[in-house]
């Protein structure tokens, strides 16, 4: 068992990071920030009133009252929490810190990422708002896996960036460690 540990230090470590900072995420999100209310509240709001203001600017007639999104004829769509993106922030969040990295190149790229996974879901609810128009028999479907699934290849595809942006200058990449560990 050991052997496994030191032969595998890297991957232990990365999924050892990861659970602590879900435990620190579920702590946070369900334990203080959930039961308040206002973190998602404000982000739902914003959201919603940005889709809206997407929609419009892509030349569509849309309307914004709270939390729901709509456009004529339809009953339009409504920005609960769980579809807020803080979730999948608070995901993107914990790969980044949990993967080894420069601190200040940390200090760049999340900033950028939250804003990326913001302004995503902002247009994946917009398009929600245009399946809801065009095609609502399709919304279900398309809420439940594509639109979402979406979301998270981007979450995916941010943490893969940060696997190669995050590293210190001089340092290994991940792919190089591999190769020298499989030589080893």
């Amino acid at each position: 068992m050991r052997a496994f540990f030191r032969h595998h230090r890297a991957i232990v470590l990365f999924v050892a990071k990861m659970l602590a900072a879900y435990a620190v995420w579920f702590a946070l999100y369900d334990l203080w920030l959930l039961p308040d209310g206002r973190l998602d509240e404000a982000l739902s709001l914003h959201a919603a009133s940005a889709s809206r203001s997407m929609l419009v600017w892509l030349g569509y007639e849309a309307s914004v009252f709270g939390r729901v999104v709509w456009m004529d004829g339809t009953a339009g769509i409504e920005v609960v929490n769980g579809c807020n993106g803080l979730a999948v922030i608070g995901l993107f969040l914990g790969f980044v810190l949990a993967f080894p990295g420069s601190a200040r190149r940390r200090l760049v790229f999340l900033p950028l990422g939250i804003l990326t996974l913001y302004l995503v879901n902002v247009g994946r609810l917009a398009f929600l708002v245009l399946v809801q128009q065009y095609r609502p028999g399709w919304f279900d479907l398309v809420h439940q896996f594509a639109a979402t699934g979406i979301y998270y290849v981007v979450v995916f595809g941010l943490w893969a960036a940060w696997t190669h942006f995050g590293a210190a200058k001089g340092a290994a990449r991940p792919e190089t460690a591999r190769m020298t560990a499989v030589r080893a």
